[in-house]
């Protein structure tokens, strides 16, 4: 008997199968190493192939593809109805093979390896600005204990902090402290040209990509954001509508109705976080600039802020966005603005 849906638990190293047949009998179902994956996929007729969308999955998922396999990669957070029993791997991957079994089940796009050497980048340039502002936090805590305040801004601290080490007259630094405040500027600035070569990498591969340069034509879109939308959000046939969109990063109320009444609530921040934030804080760089416009979308934002508040403005804005997103990609179009 061939395996028609197969349900894989993965991991780093042993990954459990569960394999049903047209009647849904079970067939199959063992445990496997990783040397021993395709070798066994391999072996078998095209199947369908469901697994969670966790770590490693989208390199399986392009691997399984290759062999002639339909593979499906779902949210954990939908695989788990369908775990009965204890959580072990076994019921894991029956869950999975029931799951990825179901026609009202919704499915992962599965990324290139273009789109997660994207991704990568982004993730490295956000580890580094995070450890940059973690640095400058500390050489600011550092110095207020003895008596030397510098300002927040990335920039003039830098200025700030070299016209300090470099004081004569400064006596609030004995020799000890100045050669270790030297020695965390200097991690300061390799922090710097860090960050400026992940970004460049990222600049040269937004100017390559056709879909990039469409959503820069966007308001509140930047190399930054378009960049990583494209690499995450993949195929954009999988979403119907900018809706759809929309509500994947996010940006659409959270709904909590029963009995008929309708209650939505905030936006309900699903998908992925980065993303969402970047959104909004092109949306908020939107708002400042709408004193001296006239055009309908202006109009329309100025007024929401005076209605509702800034911060509901920005991210209706960055809710508009994401549908125009969708539209531009979807038409292969640019952005152009309505009068």
């Amino acid at each position: 008997m061939n395996i028609v849906t197969c349900g894989i638990d993965l991991a780093k190293n042993v990954f459990q199968i569960h394999g049903i047949d047209d009647n849904e009998d079970v067939i199959e179902r063992k445990q496997l190493r990783r040397n021993q994956m395709l070798i066994f996929f391999a072996k078998r007729e095209p199947c369908l192939i469901g697994m969670e969308a966790c770590g490693s999955a989208h390199y399986w998922s392009r691997e399984l593809s290759r062999l002639g396999h339909t593979v499906r990669l779902m949210s954990p957070q939908h695989v788990k109805p369908c775990i009965k029993g204890n959580k072990n791997d076994v019921n894991d991957a029956e869950g999975i093979c029931e799951a990825v079994s179901r026609p009202s089940m919704k499915f992962v796009g599965a990324k290139t390896q273009a789109q997660q050497d994207i991704l990568m980048l982004h993730r490295i340039r956000s580890q580094k600005v995070k450890n940059r502002t973690a640095l400058v936090n500390q050489i600011r805590g550092l110095l207020g204990e003895f008596g030397c305040v510098l300002t927040k801004r990335i920039e003039p601290f830098r200025r700030e902090l070299v016209d300090l080490l470099t004081a004569d007259n400064n006596q609030k630094l004995s020799e000890l402290a100045r050669r270790n405040f030297y020695q965390l500027y200097e991690d300061l600035l390799l922090l710097d040209d860090q960050i400026e070569r992940v970004e460049k990498e990222l600049q040269a591969t937004c100017k390559e990509n056709a879909d990039c340069q469409r959503l820069l034509t966007l308001p509140g879109i930047g190399w930054i954001t378009a960049s990583a939308l494209v690499a995450h959000i993949g195929d954009i046939s999988q979403f119907k509508s900018g809706r759809e969109l929309s509500a994947y990063l996010g940006l659409v109320p959270k709904q909590h109705s029963s009995g008929g009444k309708n209650t939505l609530l905030g936006i309900s921040k699903r998908g992925d976080a980065y993303l969402r934030t970047l959104l909004i804080h092109g949306s908020r760089s939107v708002l400042q600039h709408v004193e001296k416009k006239e055009d309908n979308n202006s109009l329309w934002l100025k007024q929401l802020a005076e209605r509702r508040g800034n911060n509901k403005a920005v991210v209706a804005q960055a809710n508009k966005t994401a549908r125009k997103v969708w539209a531009l990609l979807t038409n292969q179009t640019v952005y152009q603005q309505a009068a």
